[in-house]
């Protein structure tokens, strides 16, 4: 969930090597660059550097979340957290790799920052969810400080507060020593890290936010026995709206979505679904994406540049918003402010994203060769008959 009219981009940029003291700019800061980076394909406010979420060539995925935190939120431009999600997907082979990267990097240069576009300040702390083929990994930040949990069973979600008890399995060194010198824990009472560290001046949304977390977990917790094949179960999951998971409330909407399939057989392609416009429950269709061989740096659903290579190099300091609207984004708004939501609408889109979901089953199923260079031309067919289908 971002701002009503922000624009969410699906980007790919290609693997790169650099030279030694090569620099880097983020959405605020300058930082060292790393020898290799690794192919990523992002869903990303377009304003931005980072990106909300992604996934890379090695099959790591991450996500984030905005959480509150008794940690003071710095004044001072950092690193966001959407600038963590991008530099673990570039630099991380594994999902402890990434999230050591993470880590890393917030500890060094901190996180900071306005998070929206708009002229007014949001800011806050972030979570992560970061994933690859064999392990999760739950990291949760507090200014500097932190705490990670490697989930090896069952289910886990995340949204907009802290959820780490007492099961850490990795965390930052004066992570403790620091809330005893705080006042936040006696030292004697079992560490808890969520109620230790969490903010006692929560947004007015918080309890929105329990409910949508705990609604969350209980709907992943029902479909992990049903008999829907996981796939349509986590894509039922993202376009429910009672639990607000699927948000469209005041000046707060979903502006894109994400899934990712990742087999734990190594010879079978991870595929990752994006939407790459608001709204999954009404009108958005989950596009597939896979890595190829010798997949080049094209634009996927790019928005304008504005005479920049990147958007980010006209922000933060401009005078009047630009256009950020991509086509496929500029078709989807046309559809959505001239009706209604239409069911024959409706109904046609999700036969087009079913089509999409089957035929990528099929050749996962399948006993024949599929490039993923075929899978990765689906990403552009399905946009292709979007875009037909909404005009």
């Amino acid at each position: 969930d971002r701002s009503q009219d922000e624009v969410q981009e699906v980007i790919y940029f290609g693997s790169a090597t650099y030279e030694e003291g090569s620099k880097l700019e983020c959405t605020y800061i300058e930082i060292e660059q790393a020898a290799q980076t690794f192919a990523v394909i992002i869903s990303r406010p377009a304003w931005l550097w980072g990106a909300e979420m992604g996934a890379n060539e090695h099959g790591v995925c991450i996500g984030n979340e905005g959480v509150w935190t008794r940690e003071p939120i710095s004044d001072r431009e950092a690193l966001l957290g959407m600038d963590l999600v991008r530099l673990g997907l570039e630099r991380g082979s594994r999902a402890e790799e990434a999230m050591k990267i993470i880590v890393s990097l917030l500890e060094k240069y901190e996180q900071g920052g306005n998070c929206v576009e708009e002229p007014h300040n949001f800011s806050y702390h972030n979570s992560f969810m970061i994933v690859d083929r064999q392990e999760a990994w739950l990291l949760e930040t507090a200014g500097k400080y932190w705490a990670a949990q490697k989930i090896t069973e069952g289910v886990k979600n995340i949204s907009n507060q802290l959820s780490i008890t007492t099961d850490i399995t990795l965390e930052h060194p004066e992570l403790r020593s620091h809330a005893l010198k705080q006042g936040w824990w006696d030292g004697h009472d079992e560490f808890i890290f969520s109620q230790v560290y969490s903010s006692k001046k929560m947004p007015s949304s918080k309890q929105t936010m329990k409910q949508r977390y705990l609604a969350g977990k209980q709907l992943l917790e029902n479909h992990e026995g049903s008999s829907l094949p996981v796939l349509e179960s986590m894509i039922d999951i993202l376009r429910d709206k009672d639990s607000g998971i699927c948000m469209c409330s005041g000046s707060y909407c979903t502006t894109g979505s994400m899934v990712s399939l990742l087999p734990r057989d190594k010879n079978r392609p991870c595929i990752h679904f994006f939407t790459a416009t608001p709204d999954p429950s009404s009108r958005s269709i989950f596009k597939p994406f896979a890595f190829g061989q010798n997949t080049v740096p094209v634009p996927m659903v790019k928005s304008p540049s504005f005479g920049s290579e990147d958007p980010v190099k006209q922000h933060p300091r401009f005078q009047s918003k630009p256009d950020r609207r991509h086509d496929l984004y500029k078709a989807h708004e046309k559809v959505a402010l001239g009706r209604p939501p239409d069911g024959n609408l409706r109904d046609t889109m999700r036969h087009l994203e079913k089509q999409g979901l089957d035929a990528i089953m099929a050749m996962m199923n399948s006993n024949e060769d599929h490039t993923s260079e075929e899978l990765m031309d689906m990403f552009f067919d399905c946009v292709e008959a979007e875009m037909n289908l909404y005009k």
